[in-house]
């Protein structure tokens, strides 16, 4: 059985891409309240393999999760995209009439702001989580509080659904990343469908020296699905360049590896794996 570290409690959105990921296995949870969290219990344990956020198609990147992932040392062995669905639900005895207040993360919030908007009466209150809110309602018995959060979590906490699909925009995805100890990464990915990695770097502060590397991916045919610059804290106008690239041929993705090295300060490859699957 496979531990696998999230940040959030049972029902959550990590717990759903989670049993998605690892569909034909058995799982153990470390529920984790924070993404610091989860990278600490993967440091007491080799075993443990986490699951994290790393970004959403409406909030963006998280960008404190690329360099928890940096310094930790760990190692990307695969992604999962979860399509995010919004329920809101209350106990099982209450019914709008009843309902006074909403509760949810303020991702989730923000994400079904037009729903929001036709129920103003309610009073919206964000919380650190959002199935944590459904628990905290039916934990507490909280009368006239709704929770938003996926519809799993009404199973679990013995809540009531007054509407599914509540978010503004269907085309909703949190992207997540599986990562594991680096001594690990083999035995748990098949390198046979190794088409993506993620890399970071960063640069001389001189003229062109981002164009040449993009140069060089675009010569060796490297398709470059993400970048993402960071400041690097104490180094004024220097930054981190996280960059996603895929490929078809994994002998000319490392050449072209290879040829940026030399451009590049402080390369390192965060992770070499299968591209995810997209789920409901």
């Amino acid at each position: 059985m496979k531990k696998i570290a999230i940040q959030g409690v049972p029902g959550s959105y990590h717990d759903i891409a989670a049993h998605k990921y690892f569909k034909d296995e058995e799982i153990e949870l470390i529920c984790c309240n924070t993404f610091e969290e989860v990278f600490e219990q993967m440091r007491k344990d080799s075993k443990v393999i986490g699951l994290v956020a790393i970004e959403n198609t409406i909030a963006g990147s998280l960008l404190h999760n690329y360099e928890l992932l940096r310094e930790s040392g760990a190692t990307i062995i695969g992604e999962h995209k979860l399509r995010i669905s919004h329920s809101i639900m209350c106990l099982p005895d209450q019914d709008w009439d009843d309902l006074t207040e909403v509760n949810s993360h303020p991702v989730a919030l923000a994400q079904c702001r037009e729903f929001l908007q036709h129920h103003p009466k309610l009073k919206v209150v964000e919380t650190e989580d959002t199935a944590g809110s459904a628990e905290n309602i039916s934990k507490h018995q909280l009368k006239g509080h709704a929770a938003i959060c996926s519809k799993y979590a009404a199973e679990l906490y013995g809540m009531k659904i007054l509407q599914e699909g509540i978010e503004t925009n269907k085309h909703n995805f949190t992207r997540f990343l599986v990562i594991a100890d680096t001594w690990m990464a083999d035995e748990l990915k098949d390198r046979s469908k190794v088409n993506k990695a993620n890399i970071v770097f960063s640069l001389p502060h001189t003229e062109g020296s981002l164009s040449q590397v993009l140069s060089i991916f675009s010569f060796y045919k490297i398709n470059l699905t993400k970048i993402q610059s960071l400041p690097i804290i104490g180094r004024e106008w220097e930054y981190l360049f996280y960059v996603d690239v895929m490929f078809n041929d994994y002998l000319r993705y490392k050449q072209a590896i290879d040829a940026v090295m030399p451009l590049t300060k402080a390369l390192k490859i965060l992770g070499e794996y299968a591209e995810g699957e997209s789920t409901l």
